[in-house]
């Protein structure tokens, strides 16, 4: 510390430049340089700012130390989370943030809307949970490879439908609530679609093309194979749909020409 004190002392009493150039390093050079001049000080203030410097490096140095202190504590850390040591942490935080199924309460849940809308019996249940849906039926239903679920209530006798053929048929259609959605059976009449033109929901198609007259089934659409949805239908929703159809005749078609430029199609 004399030693210091001693350069310091020596380097103060140089000319007034290197004075200046010297002192413009100090933290209190503003104290000390008045208008390009270096002013006059004391003894005691060139021992203050010899002490002032000398405890500011210190500062600096702490500063550093601290520093390179934190910049060492995030490579460790960086290190171990490439490493793979907090997998276990991540795992466990992704399964916490996920809602898994309660599905229990929530079959109970459909079970009772379906009673309170007076479903048919060995009508499916359907758990939901946001956009996931599971369904629930017995081992009596058969599951297609694309998606259909159909149930065989009553077998019919014949031939299965073909393209081009005219199919009569009687439907009420529900949705995952059991709630009823559409009728012939209300509405007096049933329904005459010619098959392969497009005029069904594909999944209603799928699943009466193996159907024979007289025959009743229960087919369970998925959204993938189900009507559109919007305000100019009666589904609002992307849901599974169930339908109980009873498949009354098949009729063949042929088109006939009128007049040379008009032609329909007669089914008989």
């Amino acid at each position: 510390m004399n030693s210091f004190l001693l350069i310091s002392t020596r380097n103060m009493q140089t000319s007034s430049a290197t004075s200046l150039s010297h002192f413009s390093t100090f933290p209190c050079r503003r104290r000390l340089l008045h208008r390009g001049k270096l002013r006059p000080f004391t003894f005691q203030q060139k021992h203050t700012l010899i002490i002032t410097n000398a405890s500011s490096c210190i500062v600096k140095e702490r500063c550093i130390s601290e520093r390179q202190e934190n910049l060492s504590r995030r490579c460790l850390l960086f290190l171990l989370a490439s490493s793979g040591l907090f997998a276990t942490n991540s795992a466990s935080a992704k399964t916490k943030g996920k809602n898994p199924y309660d599905d229990k309460r929530l079959l109970e849940q459909n079970r009772r809307i379906q009673q309170a809308n007076n479903v048919p019996d060995e009508f499916p249940n359907f758990i939901r949970e946001g956009f996931e849906v599971k369904v629930v039926t017995p081992d009596t239903y058969v599951k297609c490879d694309s998606g259909l679920i159909y149930l065989d209530i009553e077998a019919g006798q014949g031939d299965c439908p073909k393209d081009g053929q005219q199919v009569t048929f009687h439907y009420v259609g529900y949705n995952e609530s059991g709630r009823r959605i559409d009728s012939t059976y209300l509405q007096g009449a049933p329904a005459k679609i010619r098959m392969g033109t497009n005029s069904l929901v594909p999944g209603f198609e799928e699943g009466i093309r193996d159907m024979k007259p007289g025959g009743k089934r229960r087919v369970i659409i998925p959204p993938e194979l189900g009507p559109p949805v919007g305000p100019s239908t009666f589904f609002s929703s992307k849901q599974f749909e169930v339908f109980d159809v009873e498949l009354l005749n098949i009729q063949n078609c042929e088109r006939r020409t009128i007049l040379a430029f008009y032609s329909d199609v007669v089914c008989s």
